[in-house]
């Protein structure tokens, strides 16, 4: 039963679809810290410049006894807004890539002539050679 379970396991986990995942998994995180850093240290400072000083993470309206945050809702829409752009761009420009090598490719291949039109003499002395083996096989 182990053995089985094993066996399947190994069969999952070294697809080459799920270590393509894996490795996707983990860029895309390194990827997110990297966008986080961008947004929090270069464009909410210029965001809080342009709108007078505001730091989106400290805006919460009260109510009663409770605080409601929404600053932090703001931030993390602007953090998926320049995420989403990016893989974005990113994906254009990686189509672009693969269409330019598919040109490239196809341009390089040589054309496969079409083979020429037999001649009436050609066909004559086909037609005659099937008539002369038909006749033999009688």
């Amino acid at each position: 039963m182990w053995k089985n379970m094993w066996k399947d396991f190994k069969a999952f986990a070294f697809k080459g679809n799920v270590i393509d995942m894996s490795v996707g998994v983990i860029i895309g995180g390194a990827f997110g810290k990297i966008v986080t850093s961008m947004v929090n240290d270069l464009l909410m400072p210029l965001i809080g410049i342009i709108t007078g000083g505001v730091d989106f993470t400290s805006l919460s309206v009260t109510i009663g006894d409770s605080s409601i945050t929404y600053g932090n809702l703001i931030q993390n829409i602007v953090d998926f807004l320049i995420v989403a752009v990016c893989i974005f761009f990113f994906v254009q420009a990686m189509n672009k890539l693969e269409n330019h090598r598919k040109r490239k490719e196809a341009a390089e291949e040589p054309a496969e002539e079409a083979a020429p039109a037999p001649t009436e003499a050609e066909l004559l002395a086909e037609i005659r050679d099937l008539l002369k083996e038909q006749k033999d096989a009688k």
